[in-house]
């Protein structure tokens, strides 16, 4: 066996991983956490049965894995923009459209809370919903060194994006903005 046939391979497993985490998001934001299950995940990503378990040995360990991979992604988004922020105004704007543009395709994000919100009753998931609260915080940071203010802007962005899931008129940019630079200028 050659490199790179087991080069290939292992490409191809890390895929049908991925495919089965996104599978396994569709399926929380269609039918919640209580819908997962190896079968539906498999079948959801157009796998055999069989896939889904042989990746993830558990129900845990998928939902892990999917709560890890959107927690780690927002992180590292959030990340990127509070390099480019400087403490003006137009950095708030940024953020202002990625959370309306998070808003107007709400699925993802309605499985992102439902796994999110499974961290309040499974302390070992809180590794990857604390990594997205840091990234959070270190963007408010560009704007304030005032630790009330920065632990509100983390709290004012996930109950703004919460609300706006409860809703059928969810927060614009022009909204998402008013709240920000209130809370951050």
């Amino acid at each position: 066996m050659t490199t790179s046939q087991t080069d290939g391979r292992l490409l191809k497993g890390e895929l049908r991983r991925q495919e089965l985490i996104e599978a396994t998001l569709q399926v929380v934001a269609r039918e919640g956490v209580a819908g997962v299950s190896h079968r539906a995940v498999a079948r959801e990503a157009n796998q055999p049965a069989t896939a889904a378990a042989y990746y993830f040995k558990s129900i845990d360990d998928l939902l892990t894995a999917a709560l890890t991979v959107c927690m780690d992604q927002d992180a590292e988004r959030m990340r990127r923009l509070a390099e480019s922020a400087d403490g003006s105004p137009e950095g708030l704007t940024a953020l202002a459209e990625l959370l309306a543009n998070v808003m107007g395709g709400p699925g993802r994000l309605l499985a992102e809370y439902e796994l999110y919100l499974l961290a309040a009753r499974r302390p070992e998931l809180r590794t990857s919903t604390g990594r997205w609260l840091e990234a959070l915080a270190g963007y408010a940071l560009r704007y304030t060194d005032d630790p009330v203010r920065v632990q509100t802007f983390t709290s004012v962005v996930d109950g703004l994006l919460l609300q706006g899931l409860l809703t059928d008129n969810p927060p614009t940019a022009a909204e998402f903005e008013a709240v920000l630079r209130h809370v951050l200028l």
